[in-house]
């Protein structure tokens, strides 16, 4: 008889569990207590081994870790469809006018709560979110059950409160402190935009509040052929260059986008520890080109899968970039064996964790994190199911996630949000859209 009592059991015809052997556990189950996974094997195991609060049985699916998305601006689907077919440097002078002109701590909130739901219907329970007004994001967060990393942004002397570079400063060291106090065990965030919004000086001095807080970065470097010029032009050198003579090219930083990079500055990349967050759909939907991201892996970079903003790239979609992740780069090499599936899925999940320094999350072993997704693989798109890899990678869609747990709570049931109301969001995304 079953005496260890657990919370939840989730049990599926596979868990994918993404673990260093790649293991697959067929007809398995997952066992979780107090937001920790505290079992994982055979359903029939689990099931005498434990006694549970809940089962909840997935027949025709696969349970795999929740999708990391290591670069996006969840509040900015307010500005979704407002500047297609443009350039990456056309974009950003409709979208930073926009937000300056419109943006409040309540209208971010109603974003990120709309971005957070579009999240967890496609199985996303992580991201990095560089956006104004963190502390509305965080607590609509919180109130989901949403595992959000963020941060004070900076960008240049923009700030949609008119402060003064020296005023965003002071409100920074106030939001880590708050973060510091609220998450005392998560890792704190500042958010520089660019090296081409921001000048050596405003960056040194980023970097020396960063360092006094033992926070991470998160910035944007070489996306586009005009970010590069703009750079030389307000501070003498390439992207990297100027951020690595910043003290911004450290193992605590997460570079967005890197897709024109020499040769030396993928060494250089590679060599300091520095994260890169691959977004292949929004390079792409703006033109801005091709990341290198078999090189960046065969020099040893850590590498993440991300979405960029709703406005850049369409859609908080993981599916979409993991799946032009593993095929772009077969198309571009020539080489089907190039980003295979099982890379791709790894590159959406456990590596972008740990490019975003989260140890426990990832993966699905005991001691991690319980942050899951159970997925269809019995559909029309993806049966016969044969390879959980496969499918993730290449047939199953969003609208495949049937259930989703972040933090060891059912947030997503039979495509039912637990935690938002969708309805309610959507609405007030509308409104807020339309001001």
């Amino acid at each position: 008889m079953a005496t260890d009592h657990v919370d939840l059991i989730l049990t599926a015809d596979a868990v994918l569990t993404v673990d260093a052997a790649g293991t697959i556990i067929e007809a398995g189950a997952v066992a979780i207590r107090a937001g920790i996974i505290v079992g994982v094997g055979p359903a029939a195991d689990l099931l005498a081994r434990y006694d549970a609060a809940e089962v909840l049985e997935s027949p025709g699916c696969v349970i795999a870790p929740g999708w990391v998305n290591t670069h996006s601006h969840l509040a900015m689907n307010l500005f979704r469809g407002a500047a297609d077919d443009v350039t990456l440097e056309v974009f950003l002078e409709r979208m930073v006018g926009a937000e300056l002109a419109t943006l409040s701590a309540e209208t971010v909130a109603v974003g990120t709560r709309a971005g957070i739901a579009e999240c967890l219907l496609g199985g996303t329970t992580t991201a990095l979110d560089m956006y104004w007004f963190p502390r509305a994001s965080r607590a609509v967060a919180a109130e989901a059950g949403f595992r959000l990393l963020n941060g004070p942004t900076f960008l240049g002397n923009a700030d949609p409160e008119g402060r003064d570079f020296a005023g965003m400063l002071e409100e920074a060291r106030s939001i880590l402190t708050d973060n510091r106090t609220e998450s005392p065990d998560d890792d704190l965030w500042v958010m520089p935009h660019s090296a081409y919004t921001l000048s050596s000086d405003q960056l040194e001095s980023i970097r020396e509040l960063a360092a006094s807080r033992g926070a991470r970065i998160h910035t944007h470097a070489s996306e586009s052929l005009g970010e590069l010029a703009l750079t030389v032009q307000v501070n003498g050198d390439r992207p990297v260059a100027v951020l690595d003579a910043a003290g911004l090219l450290t193992n605590h930083t997460v570079l967005a986008h890197a897709v024109h990079l020499t040769d030396d500055e993928v060494t250089r990349i590679a060599a300091s520890g520095a994260a890169v967050a691959h977004c292949p759909m929004s390079n792409l939907k703006l033109g801005c080109g091709i990341a290198r991201l078999p090189e960046l892996l065969q020099h040893g970079a850590a590498v993440g899968l991300g979405t960029d903003g709703a406005a850049s790239a369409g859609s908080l979609d993981m599916y979409a970039a993991v799946r032009m992740a593993a095929l772009l780069h077969k198309g571009t090499s020539n080489d089907p064996t190039m980003i295979s599936a099982e890379r791709a899925v790894r590159l959406g999940t456990v590596d972008g964790a740990r490019a975003l320094g989260l140890a426990d999350v990832g993966t699905i072993e005991p001691g991690m994190q319980a942050d899951l997704q159970v997925v269809r693989i019995d559909t029309l798109n993806s049966s016969p199911g044969r390879d959980p890899w496969s499918a993730l990678a290449y047939t199953a869609t969003a609208t495949d996630v049937r259930h989703a747990v972040a933090r060891g709570r059912i947030v997503l049931r039979d495509r039912v949000l637990q935690t938002i109301d969708e309805t309610s969001a959507l609405r007030e995304l509308s409104e807020a859209a339309a001001r």
